[in-house]
């Protein structure tokens, strides 16, 4: 399981990331550890992270993914991982998702420990960590067997600088102000769970590992369900005849008719092609009507020319033989005329 833990200051998300890891043997990821880890090894990530913090400044969300980029690598987070102290708002969470996307490692599940205020100022001002071993302690709820003394290496306690009440009231609400857009996000992803935090640690630990077996088993059904769905597609695709493909035969007994008990299922032709050879049919149809059209037209046009050319010749013959006659009538009267002159 890939779990990014929100929550307010002071909720137990430490508490309940070490039990988790544990429990699945998953790495517990926090931001502020593996800022640490960087400038204590001199890493390059880990000198650009030392210079913004020694001048007082925020570090920035590149370098810390790119922690979490070399982080996740590792071959232990393989299975999955705890995530604790990021995202702290909309904006790391939408580049968070976008780098889990290129790793291949998209966040499960997105769990929130909702607790009181008043509860959280309890817890957060009574804080206290070992120094050697980081086990953690509450004075108000679970102190330790000797005052600062750890109970596992007799280590002293530390309470951290910024557990007090003006700093905690700042920190509640950055994170009502940047963290609740995040747990929006989430919600409307569908990956949000909700456990409260009240109550015995151990108790709060089993209503978390609830809603984590419930959102595995979910996770399970829904991919079962992704599976079948589409192993039906890919045979429903294959049961589908084609377009292109020609009807099949029906099958023909020995007597020359069909089999008994069975039926040949000749394959239908698309509404498209039947309604394309309509038009083809239609199409040579009327060429062939516009052709005879043509050559008729042609044949009459010819008739009309011919006659037209006889009628010509007959009347310019007619007026040769007229001239003629005229002509022969004017030599016989000239002739006759000389004659009698004579």
């Amino acid at each position: 399981m890939r779990i990014v833990l929100l929550g307010a200051p002071g909720c137990g998300k430490g508490t309940q990331g070490h039990r988790l890891a544990e429990n699945y043997k998953v790495p517990e990821i926090s931001t502020g550890d593996l800022l640490r880890e960087a400038v204590a090894a001199g890493t390059a990530l880990g000198k650009a992270a030392k210079a913004v913090m020694d001048a007082g400044q925020l570090v920035s969300d590149d370098i810390v993914l790119g922690v979490i980029r070399e982080r996740l690598t590792r071959a232990d987070a393989a299975n999955g991982f705890i995530l604790d102290g990021f995202p702290r708002n909309a904006a790391q969470a939408e580049q968070l998702d976008e780098l889990l996307d290129q790793l291949g490692q998209p966040i499960d599940l997105a769990l929130l420990i909702e607790v009181d205020v008043d509860i959280i100022l309890q817890r957060l001002l009574g804080r206290r960590t070992c120094v050697s071993c980081g086990a953690s302690y509450n004075i108000f709820y679970a102190p330790p067997r000797m005052d600062d003394s750890c109970d596992q290496c007799g280590g002293r306690l530390k309470r951290r600088s910024d557990d007090n009440e003006e700093t905690i009231g700042n920190r509640l609400r950055i994170y009502e102000i940047q963290t609740s857009p995040v747990i929006d996000r989430y919600r409307d992803q569908g990956r949000l769970r909700v456990v409260q935090g009240l109550g015995d640690i151990g108790d709060v630990f089993k209503a978390v590992s609830k809603v984590i077996e419930e959102a595995r088993a979910a996770f399970d059904t829904d991919d079962r369900s992704a599976t079948i769905r589409r192993a039906v597609a890919r045979k429903q695709l294959v049961q589908t005849p084609q377009p292109d493909e020609k009807e099949e035969k029906q099958p023909v007994s020995a007597g020359g008719g069909k089999k008994a008990g069975s039926e040949a299922k000749p394959v239908r032709k698309t509404a498209a092609k039947k309604a394309g050879k309509k038009t083809a049919a239609k199409k040579k149809t009327v060429e062939k009507s516009v052709v005879k059209k043509k050559s008729v037209k042609k044949k009459v046009a010819g008739r009309k020319t011919a006659k037209k050319t006889v009628s010509r010749k007959k009347t310019v013959g007619r007026k040769t033989t007229g001239k003629k006659a005229v002509v022969k009538k004017k030599v016989r009267g000239g002739k006759k005329t000389a004659s009698r002159k004579r």
